[in-house]
């Protein structure tokens, strides 16, 4: 089995928890407020920031035999730069303050992830980021589209409100087929065991973040 399989198998149980957030279910029914589209674009600018700077750290920690992934990491920084003013301007379409967005904390359980990946970065094995890739690109092609196609219509929202899920969800589908590429050249053990216990932690905070949404009549 190739890894990249091994890793869709290994974080299942950690993939379907994310899937399930109510919110996931609210947004394909329409049934969402806008202040919670809101609060889910202002935890998504928080953890996107980070994106670029997460990237940099890895490549710089890499050891000299994986520099066929540094080089895949440049591929990554040149497709993610500025993603997070993007998600700034759709809170700013949907009447909301992105300055304040800006210069805020995250909730906790992003606050929490982002630290998580610096750590392994930092102190265990840098390619645990690629375990955030896992999570964030192909949460991004599982639901952005049609989700974004929903919550337009139900919010009655501008497409420049929603750049960050439109753009994503078709974007990450190339991103998607260059990860498994990717994720099939890791032989390591140690680098394949890092990966799928970083993706487990992050489906498991991104859905605790989703879950702390709140969902129809709550948000109103």
């Amino acid at each position: 089995m190739s890894f990249y399989l091994q890793l869709q198998h290994g974080t299942a149980t950690e993939r379907e928890y994310l899937l399930s957030a109510p919110i996931i279910a609210a947004c394909q029914r329409g049934d969402i407020a806008l202040n919670s589209y809101v609060a889910f674009l202002t935890q998504a600018y928080h953890h996107v920031r980070h994106t670029v700077p997460l990237l940099m750290a890895c490549g710089a920690r890499l050891p000299a035999s994986h520099e066929w992934v540094r080089e895949a990491l440049v591929e990554y920084i040149a497709e993610e730069v500025g993603h997070q003013e993007w998600i700034l301007n759709d809170i700013n379409a949907c009447g909301a303050n992105a300055e304040a967005v800006r210069h805020g904390r995250p909730g906790a359980d992003i606050e929490l992830m982002v630290a998580f990946l610096y750590h392994q970065i930092d102190r265990g094995n840098p390619m645990a980021l690629f375990g955030m890739v896992q999570v964030l690109e192909g949460t991004s092609v599982a639901i952005a589209l049609t989700v974004a196609e929903q919550l337009q219509r139900g919010l009655q929202l501008p497409e420049q409100a929603m750049s960050y899920l439109s753009s994503h969800g078709a974007l990450d589908q190339e991103h998607l087929r260059f990860f498994e590429s990717l994720m099939n050249k890791v032989s390591e053990p140690a680098d394949q065991a890092a990966i799928i216990h970083a993706a487990r932690i992050v489906y498991r905070l991104y859905g605790d973040m989703l879950r702390a949404l709140e969902v129809g009549d709550e948000a109103a």
